[in-house]
């Protein structure tokens, strides 16, 4: 049996648009879209050109914020138990299926990746810290943790940012060339504000 990619991306696409918390203002949807859209392009500039391995990687974004439609903390684990659960009749294997689970398992913070395909997707689960909509997609993660009790004001917010974007680094070559010096940037424009 062939892995089905659409029909797995068909599934979960689905389910994630209608289980996924109103309040996920970071985590929703457009979230692992613009994932899936960060993984490709990376493993482009990655030179990962074996068509199984794009599969997992694309399967793997797809479903790697899944476990969102659980629980909030420790979501990673359920993404995983999800993946193992539905995509046997994708016609995934079980190496497959553990292949993905290594992937969403490294994207949980702080990101441990093993493999290179581990190392993309964590690049693009955070690629959003190097580009130009950093302060929009940040705002939408600050809205997200508050409605749950999880961000104090914004001078501890920024803070936070401030230390995240520190410890943070980028694992492949290509996001190091793309993003790493527009995410220096917002690390001092971030230590350049009142109340930090």
């Amino acid at each position: 049996m062939i892995m089905d990619v659409e029909r797995a991306s068909s599934y979960i696409l689905g389910e994630l648009g209608s289980r996924l918390p109103a309040d996920l203002f970071y985590h929703g949807l457009h979230h692992t879209l613009d994932v899936v859209r960060a993984a490709m392009e990376l493993a482009a500039e990655e030179g990962v050109t074996d068509e199984e391995a794009l599969l997992l990687l694309r399967t793997a974004a797809l479903y790697h914020d899944a476990g969102f439609m659980v629980v909030y903390r420790e979501h990673e684990a359920e993404g995983c138990r999800i993946a193992q659960e539905v995509l046997p009749a994708f016609g995934y294997s079980s190496r497959q299926a553990d292949a993905i689970c290594g992937m969403i398992m490294a994207t949980k913070i702080p990101q441990s990746p093993a493999t290179h395909l581990e190392q993309i997707l964590c690049d693009a689960d955070l690629d959003y810290l190097g580009r130009d909509d950093f302060e929009t997609i940040g705002a939408t993660l600050f809205e997200e943790l508050r409605a749950r009790g999880l961000a104090g004001n914004p001078d501890e917010w920024n803070r936070t940012q401030v230390h995240f974007l520190t410890a943070h680094q980028y694992w492949t070559a290509a996001a190091r060339r793309k993003r790493a010096p527009r995410k220096a940037a917002h690390l001092a424009g971030l230590k350049n504000r009142p109340g930090y």
